[in-house]
């Protein structure tokens, strides 16, 4: 049985409602090293590695790739936040205690979204000021404000792939099936190594990955882009998007 929420309340309070409910989400999360740690860290830390030391003096691949990295760190709050976290919670009962409370059934799923979003600022900041600082990046503001942009709208498809993910596995088979989308797509995508350094064959099938076109937007903001329109790329992601919300839609219903 799902719980109602009061018809009483008012707007302002529906929406501190939600705030909260996702101000707890992501403290509980932070809290979480086992999450919160890899999510933070790993894009940033293989950026100073690959973008910076190994092409000191080479701004090109330092722009080229604090993009991509950009994309590979904004991808990981989406999918374990929703993936790992959602399967976590079905099995722990958490979801079945949420519905007996007074609390819109959208604003657990909602809150799991502005988690996601945050991780992802955080971490297109922290790539920003090593690529500007360190790498010889040079961007202007509006650059910078699209990039952000791009990180933060950019894990809504890999939220929705997480909820579909989510409700398709238990708490102790998520990790591993996460990883096994999260690190083979990065790879074939182009966000870890420029398409041109690996087989052609990785090259030609890129564009079936939501990942390679969320990059080819973070790639157009510094100019190395593979040159094909923003539309295709932004109706690619959105169709992705709608489709596993759908079907993620249809399995909680028979939840």
């Amino acid at each position: 049985m799902n719980a109602v929420v009061p018809d009483s309340l008012s707007p302002r309070a529906v929406l501190m409602l939600y705030l909260r409910e996702a101000r707890y989400e992501f403290l509980r999360l932070l809290r979480t090293p086992a999450f919160s740690v890899p999510t933070l860290v790993f894009a940033p830390m293989f950026y100073l590695l690959f973008g910076v030391l190994l092409n000191r003096g080479n701004a090109g691949a330092a722009s080229y790739l604090m993009a991509t990295y950009s994309m590979f760190g904004v991808m990981g709050p989406g999918l374990f936040g929703f993936g790992v976290g959602l399967a976590m919670d079905r099995e722990r009962g958490l979801l079945t205690l949420k519905r007996v409370q007074p609390v819109p059934a959208s604003a657990v799923l909602l809150a799991k979204v502005g988690m996601s979003m945050i991780f992802a600022v955080c971490i297109g900041a922290m790539l920003l000021a090593l690529g500007i600082t360190l790498g010889g990046v040079d961007m202007d503001a509006s650059q910078i404000a699209w990039l952000l942009c791009v990180d933060v709208l950019g894990v809504m498809p890999f939220c929705a792939l997480g909820l579909l993910l989510g409700t398709l596995l238990n708490g102790s088979a998520a990790p591993a099936v996460v990883n096994l989308i999260y690190m083979p797509m990065a790879l074939l995508s182009g966000l870890w190594l420029p398409l041109h350094m690996l087989p052609s064959v990785v090259e030609r099938i890129a564009p079936l990955w939501p990942a390679w076109h969320l990059s080819q937007l973070a790639l157009k903001i510094v100019g190395q882009d593979s040159g094909r329109p923003v539309a295709m790329h932004v109706a690619v992601l959105l169709g992705f998007t709608a489709i596993c919300l759908l079907l993620a839609q249809r399995r909680l219903q028979r939840a």
